[in-house]
């Protein structure tokens, strides 16, 4: 069972070594709804509720940004153990705006499933509600988004972004997809099933991939970026691009933890 297995982080005891719960989550974070399953015993409980709370902290430091962000503005709830996805260890679910951790297998992904849950919040203040209005389903990213839209809500927040996207997909002149985007879609066409190549999975797979080569460490945050079959395969951005992909979205968070400082207080 991966729940009861150690998993490695250096960042700072925000706990004190006290327990928390599912409930001290929510009300850090406001999150607008936690779910627990049926199944899940008090004792693994517990325990992912310490993981996660670390993680989430961890994460809000490395962000740089107010804990609210984490649940973005509270649009987004947790689920613990109830329902998922065969084999993943945590997902996200649009329907409900959902981020799901797995029982027995929850570690490590919580970082790429995050900025799936932000990929898709974002993407009506990026490019306009009206972008929504015109057909598209509600389970668009703002990374998909990004690659039919040309022009973006104007605001110096969402002009960070706009650039963090065209670093993550396009070579430096612009022109063009990267080889990061280019490796990943031949990846895709050599296996007859289009994933690796998605924009909302190229951007989840960049994110976590720059969050655990960063000095702050969390195995149950991220994990199996660096050393995995899928880094292996050159499923991941290069070192040097993930630093420039990674510097980007952290610019961009760290302006955004700043405006909603001055704006409401938090």
């Amino acid at each position: 069972m991966r729940l009861h297995k150690e998993f490695f982080r250096n960042g700072p005891n925000y706990r004190d070594g006290q327990d928390v719960s599912f409930r001290d989550i929510v009300n850090r974070f406001h999150f607008y709804h936690v779910k627990v399953g049926r199944w899940v015993t008090a004792d693994e409980e517990q325990r992912s509720a310490n993981l996660l709370y670390d993680a989430l902290c961890d994460l809000q430091h490395i962000l740089d940004v107010p804990p609210i962000v984490l649940s973005m503005q509270g649009a987004v709830a947790l689920s613990f153990g109830a329902g998922g996805r065969p084999g993943a260890c945590a997902h996200y679910q649009p329907a409900g705006r959902v981020l799901a951790l797995a029982k027995n297998a929850g570690g490590g992904s919580l970082a790429h499933e995050w900025f799936h849950a932000f990929d898709h919040y974002i993407g009506p203040k990026l490019f306009g509600d009206t972008l929504y209005a015109r057909g598209k389903n509600e389970m668009l990213f703002a990374s998909r988004a990004w690659l039919n839209e040309h022009s973006y809500v104007p605001h110096p927040l969402n002009t960070i972004l706009y650039g963090a996207f065209k670093l993550l997909f396009l070579t430096p002149s612009g022109e063009s997809p990267n080889r990061y985007v280019r490796h990943c879609q031949a990846f895709d066409k050599k296996n007859g099933h289009l994933y690796y190549g998605l924009p909302e999975e190229l951007a989840a797979r960049a994110f976590e991939n720059g969050i655990q080569r960063l000095q702050l460490k969390n195995h149950f945050l991220v994990s199996g970026t660096l050393k995995s079959e899928a880094a292996a395969a050159g499923l991941y951005p290069s070192a040097d691009h993930s630093h420039a992909i990674t510097q980007a979205f952290l610019t961009y968070f760290s302006h955004l933890g700043t405006a909603l400082e001055n704006s409401y207080g938090v």
